[in-house]
């Protein structure tokens, strides 16, 4: 049995005719300690599938299970990292892990507490700015005190939504590189969801894409048999990540792509006809503008 299961699960929102598939038929099984990562579409319904693996929501159809219970509502075996950091600005970096620690670890001495999350906020390198606020911080240190809360929870599983895509490509890059190295030191089970394919091949030992919605579907996974650590700029020459990138994204843009669809309309133009330019001006019942021919009326008139 693996260690976390999605059997045949489905979403959607609405009722009736309204109503939006948002998965189908999603099957995963997740060994413990491995990093997996899924990438897919913006709106394909990742975080949906994330927020069913938390227990925020529950799956219309199919079953979600941890160590073989059934995953009902959330809990603290199962820590999430949003892309939004999440953090209570008027609490100290110290202060907002130790919101969480407090809460799980109630039964603990101050003093154990303490450790505790002094080794989490080492462990994400920010000892130094451990009494900042969230807003004398900078984006990449703000999403580190969200994975040293979530890491200090001593989860069974820790899930990472998007929690990079708001920085900058540099601050990205070595967030990338913090997140590697703490999962190698936690061996934490992680699953990540991203929409960038190199940030999956960068971190995680497994990757699975996930289909453009609506009915958004798992694509074949794909093994990241790269030795770690891993250099990013080793990577662009290594013959395997080339070829993983090119797995990921050909079923992406392929079979896993946005729907294509043709649509045959009848078009039906307004009765409008354009001014005839040709036709001098004052010919016509002292007109100076230009006219259409339809407006041109031959009479018969006789004069005695």
């Amino acid at each position: 049995m693996a260690f976390l299961e999605l059997n045949n699960v489905s979403k959607g929102y609405g009722f009736g005719p309204k109503r939006a598939e948002v998965l189908r038929d999603i099957n995963l099984h997740i060994n413990e300690g491995e990093f997996v990562a899924i990438v897919g579409y913006s709106g394909a319904g990742k975080t949906t599938l994330m927020s069913l693996i938390a227990g925020l929501q529950r799956p219309d159809e199919g079953t979600v299970t941890l160590r073989g219970e059934t995953v009902t509502e959330p809990s603290p075996d199962r820590a999430i990292v949003f892309q939004n950091y999440s953090l209570l600005p008027w609490l100290s970096v110290f202060e907002n892990i130790a919101l969480a620690v407090d809460e799980v670890f109630s039964d603990w001495p101050a003093d154990k507490r303490r450790a505790h999350i002094e080794k989490y906020i080492a462990m994400v390198n920010l000892t130094p700015a451990r009494e900042k606020k969230p807003n004398e911080l900078s984006g990449g240190m703000r999403q580190r005190v969200s994975v040293a809360r979530a890491l200090a929870m001593d989860p069974k599983i820790l899930l990472l939504d998007e929690p990079l895509s708001a920085l900058d490509a540099l601050t990205r890059a070595v967030l990338q590189d913090e997140i590697a190295r703490i999962w190698a030191d936690s061996k934490k089970t992680v699953v990540l969801i991203t929409n960038d394919v190199d940030e999956g091949i960068m971190v995680a030992d497994r990757i699975i894409p996930l289909s453009a919605g609506p009915g958004a579907t798992l694509g074949p996974s794909v093994q990241v048999d790269i030795e770690r650590p891993r250099d990013r700029r080793a990577l662009n020459h290594d013959p395997r990540f080339k070829v993983i990138r090119k797995e990921i994204i050909t079923y992406l843009l392929g079979q896993g792509g946005r729907p294509k669809a043709s649509v045959t309309r009848k078009l039906v133009l307004p009765d409008i006809e354009p001014e005839d330019l040709t036709i001098p001006r004052g010919l016509v019942s002292g007109r100076l503008s230009p006219i259409r021919r339809r407006e041109i009326k031959q009479e018969t008139v006789e004069v005695e």
